[in-house]
């Protein structure tokens, strides 16, 4: 659907080669993965507080290490590491000292976090309003904090940036917000010297950002999103060439547009490696004339490098609440979400991304898990009913309400997917909400809002967001108006439409089958159906 108008692909060869560092592995990204919450049974020791805009970084196949975040105004300073072999979370007891005689980095957020063998290197981030510009090293073998005093071209205080290990010797770092300006430099770092290098790069440059991604996969480093310049969320992906010195390339850009169904424009998402594909989570956009409001994201894209496109990863159940400014890990097959914020709550819970044949996945099969005591935040805690993974129950519950509020009998077909009600639908409710602030305190008033607003638009105006809230709101109200005018049931309806003429969106399953000259038909035609 989105492709449908872009340019001619462009691709980079090292998304095309193969390497046995990489290939198998993680386990094949197409199987069936599975999103579930973290048990009482997964973890021990004391549990890292709720945050966003922290870091995690691997160290290695044996630990996580999580550093700093922002919570309720208060920027932290913790460091809080999970043994992956134990299982088990602690605080170590650091030793070491910066210019001011602190143990460690001070209090912060949106900073950048490397790892390279067993160190973890920090630069920058933001205190408050200010913006910082300080570099340390943490050896977590010994758990000894260092201030390092760098040369060369420093760069200059920034927050919002993004950085990748080149090898096991340098750091790149990209683009972030310095308070007046976004930024667009590139600086290599040599970690054995100290010494900062500003790339001096020709060609076309992307636009400043902040709050993307920067990844190295083989000898490119990708960039994908961002705030940028005046504020616009882009939705671009950039290759970066020149960084390895044996190849004795001169540095340039290259921006990718890649075939499948890439991800839609956002900032402070996360993009985790595994293995010949990365994984791309969450994250923060804009909706149209919804433009004051940040639509939050739980989706899960992969751009494959063997096939060079991106793709959905197929996910048997509903994804975590959405979010931005989490921080997202590999662990073996696994990939370990933790934190983030939505714009009203900071969250400290932990999921699991697994595929499906691995045994934490079983769970889904028996009894629901107990909620992980300490792992909480206020919109799961008060929500909790409506994130629980109870899949096979959340679609029986569905089709039961339906039928209650309908007073009719309903009949699933094998045909479609199940009609959900508007107040069980998440994602319309979450839209209508946003498209009346707070000038209403009911969601039947926000519903009503939301439809007068989509009766009163324009094709042009329909953002690609809005598309599944707007085709399953279309079904439900096509099937009420046949069941009002003397319709028996949804499974009539179903094989009783005259050569879908008159309801041509019914049976379309997801917004992804819809084409983009297909919007102005199908709002047309919602703007006929009574309310």
């Amino acid at each position: 659907m989105e492709g449908d108008n872009e340019e001619p692909i462009r691709t980079e060869p090292f998304l095309l080669q193969s390497s046995n560092k990489v290939r198998g592995k993680i386990s094949d990204p197409w199987k069936m993965h599975y999103w579930l919450r973290a048990s009482s049974s997964d973890f021990g020791g004391t549990l890292p507080q709720p945050r966003s805009g922290h870091s995690a970084v691997n160290i290695g196949k044996s630990k996580i290490v999580v550093f700093g975040g922002l919570v309720d105004k208060k920027f932290l300073s913790d460091l809080v590491v999970y043994d992956i072999e134990t299982k088990f979370w602690f605080q170590p007891e650091c030793t070491g000292g910066g210019s001011d005689g602190q143990v460690g980095p001070g209090p912060r957020a949106f900073h950048v976090a490397v790892a390279i063998d067993c160190h973890m290197f920090i630069f920058g981030g933001r205190l408050g309003g200010k913006r910082l510009g300080d570099f340390w090293v943490l050896d977590t073998d010994i758990w000894q904090w260092s201030e390092l005093t760098s040369f060369g071209d420093l760069p200059s205080p920034r927050d919002f940036a993004a950085a990748s290990a080149i090898g096991n010797q340098k750091i790149v770092m990209y683009g972030g917000w310095d308070g007046k300006k976004w930024l667009s430099d590139v600086y290599v770092l040599d970690t054995i010297s100290l010494e900062w290098m500003e790339l001096s790069v020709t060609g076309s440059l992307p636009p400043p950002r902040c709050g993307h991604t920067a990844t190295m996969l083989e000898k490119r480093l990708l960039v994908y999103g961002g705030r940028g310049g005046g504020g616009p969320i882009m939705g671009d992906l950039w290759a970066l060439k020149g960084l390895i010195e044996e190849e004795n390339e001169t540095p340039g850009w290259t921006q990718l547009k890649l075939p499948g169904q890439a991800p839609s424009p956002r900032c402070g998402h996360t993009v985790t490696s595994g293995g010949h594909y990365l994984l791309l989570f969450g994250g923060h956009g804009t909706g149209g004339w919804l433009s004051r409001y940040d639509i939050y994201y739980n989706d899960c894209i992969v751009l494959d490098r063997v096939s060079a496109q991106w793709k959905r990863l197929p996910s048997g159940n509903e994804p975590p609440p959405a979010r931005a400014y989490h921080s997202m890990t590999s662990i073996g097959s696994r990939y370990l979400l933790f934190g983030g914020f939505d714009g009203k709550s900071t969250f400290g819970d932990l999921w699991w991304l697994v595929p499906q044949d691995d045994p934490i996945a079983k769970r889904l099969t028996a009894s629901p898990p107990k909620n992980l005591h300490g792992i909480s935040d206020t919109a799961t805690e008060n929500d909790n009913s409506q994130f629980t993974l109870k899949e096979s129950q959340k679609e029986e519950s569905s089709f039961s309400e339906l039928q209650r509020r309908l007073q009719i009998p309903v009949l699933m077909s094998t045909s479609r997917l199940p009609i959900v009600d508007e107040l069980e639908d998440t994602e319309f409710l979450e839209l209508a909400a946003r498209s009346v602030g707070e000038t209403v305190s009911s969601n039947v008033q926000a519903i009503q809002a939301l439809r007068e607003n989509w009766r009163n638009s324009t094709p042009n105006l329909i953002r690609l967001k809005e598309l599944g809230p707007l085709l399953r709101d279309y079904q439900r109200l096509v099937a009420r108006r046949h069941l009002e005018s003397g319709g028996s049931n949804l499974l009539s309806f179903e094989s009783g439409i005259p050569a879908n003429e008159t309801y041509r969106f019914y049976h379309i399953e997801n917004a992804s089958q819809i084409r983009m000259n297909d919007i102005p038909k199908l709002l047309a035609e919602y703007k006929q159906l009574p309310f």
